[in-house]
This record gives C-alpha cells, sequence and structure tokens, in this order.
C-alpha cells in the first residue's frame, strides 16, 4: 500500500517536470516583446516563467486526474 504511494508520487514528480519542459519549449515561440516592454528584463523573465509553470500544472494536472478517472472506471462494472 505505502509503495503504491511512492510510485504515485513519483510519477506526479515526472509528469510535472515533463510538462515544465514542454511548455517552457512551447513559450519559445510565443512573442513576449509585443506585450512587454522590456523583453529582456527580469520582470518579463519573471513573467515567462510564472506562466510556465502555472500553464504546465494545469495541463499536467489534467492529465493526471484523467488517467485517474479512467483508471476508476473499472469499478464502475
Amino acid at each position: 500500500m505505502v509503495e503504491s504511494f511512492g510510485q504515485q508520487a513519483l510519477l506526479h514528480i515526472f509528469v510535472h517536470i515533463f510538462f515544465l519542459g514542454v511548455t517552457w519549449w512551447a513559450l519559445q515561440a510565443f512573442k513576449f516583446d509585443l506585450f512587454v516592454k522590456n523583453p529582456n528584463g527580469a520582470k518579463a523573465k519573471t513573467l515567462m516563467i510564472l506562466l510556465t509553470i502555472a500553464i504546465a500544472y494545469l495541463v499536467s494536472s489534467f492529465l493526471l486526474e484523467y488517467f485517474s478517472w479512467s483508471t476508476m472506471l473499472r469499478h464502475l462494472f
């Protein structure tokens, strides 16, 4: 029982880190210089990091919950 909690925690960590990388990579194509006064400044970089964390968290949470719900479907019948 305790082993499954550890495996689940490890899976969550890897999924979150994976989507952090994917989101950071995808946001590199976005032109922040249209919306930010100084795109190379510290505030713009902080905004980029916060957007990356927020989007990655939403996507990875959705996928992890979807996986959890799909595994619970076997208890339906």
